[in-house]
This record gives C-alpha cells, sequence and structure tokens, in this order.
C-alpha cells in the first residue's frame, strides 16, 4: 500500500445520529483513513474537534474494541465513571463488552484531534449511556432503537449529565 495522502482521504462532518443528537455533533469532522485504504478488519480515523465539540454521546461498544490517542490539543476523556485530561501522546483503550460509556470533548479555546482504531466486528451493537438509545449495525447499515430494543421514534427521555 503507498503512502497515505491524508488530504485526500474521505472526509466527513457532523454524525450518522437521529436528530437532536446529529446537531448536537456540530464541530466534528475526520478524515476516514482505514477506509480509504480498503481495510476490512478495523476502522481508523482522525478525528478533530473544534472548540466546545465533542466526539460521540457517551458511548461502549457490545463486540468492538476501541483504541484512542491524542495527536494536538488538549481533550477530556468523558466516561461514565468521571473525567481525565488528555494531552498529545495520551492513550485510552475500551475492550468489547465492557459497559463503561465514553467519548471525547474539547472544552479548550483550540482544536484538538485524536487517532481512533477500532475493530470491525460483522455486527455490532453501541449503547449510548446518557440517553435511551442503541445503534445496531450489520452489513454497514445502521439501525437505531432504545435500550429494550425496540424501534428508535425521537427522544423519550431527557439526557443524562452534560451532553456537550
Amino acid at each position: 500500500m503507498p503512502k497515505i495522502d491524508i488530504a485526500q482521504t474521505p472526509y466527513r462532518t457532523g454524525s450518522i445520529y437521529p436528530e437532536p443528537y446529529n446537531g448536537q455533533m456540530a464541530g466534528r469532522s475526520s478524515h476516514r483513513l482505514g477506509q480509504a485504504a480498503g481495510l476490512t478488519q478495523f476502522g481508523v480515523n482522525i478525528v478533530y474537534l473544534q472548540p466546545g465539540a465533542v466526539a460521540s454521546l457517551r458511548h461502549w461498544h457490545l463486540n468492538e474494541d476501541e483504541f484512542a490517542v491524542v495527536l494536538t490539543g488538549e481533550l477530556i476523556l468523558s466516561e461514565d465513571s468521571g473525567e481525565t485530561i488528555m494531552r498529545p501522546g495520551d492513550c485510552a483503550a475500551w475492550k468489547a463488552g465492557v459497559a463503561e460509556g465514553h467519548r471525547f470533548v474539547n472544552r479548550s479555546d483550540a482544536e484538538a484531534s485524536f487517532l481512533v482504531v477500532g475493530s470491525k466486528a460483522e455486527r455490532e451493537v453501541a449503547t449510548y449511556t446518557e440517553v435511551d438509545m442503541q445503534i445496531h449495525m450489520e452489513g454497514g447499515n445502521a439501525r437505531f432503537t432504545y435500550h429494550d430494543g425496540s424501534a428508535w421514534a425521537g427522544p423519550r427521555d431527557l439526557p443524562k449529565g452534560d451532553l456537550k
């Protein structure tokens, strides 16, 4: 595989979340490095967060391991169990099936970025711990449900904690 030109990789802004959660991902963008290389067993992305932006809703993965390393700036690793300041070179990892919701938040006044690597399970369920929502991924298709497995029809509860 030749050198990957990051500027030529797929670039995505926002998220695939339904509203109102997609709107809360303003200031989030990513370069899809693994996709550009045609990788199928794991994903690799550089995520950029503008000041005040969040990377995702706090979540955990049923079938996929996840690893992140901060590249630039200062981020807050927000987990169900607490918060940790993360600076360039700091790493974090989450084992599949461990119900510890996590996400990155940029509370600084400068852009920050991190590299995230995650396995690509054939079937995946991610559970969001601040809101009553799950995403079910299969064959590249996403389906949203409530925690009880019923079909998503919009928020039915108030968020738990600070979504921003």
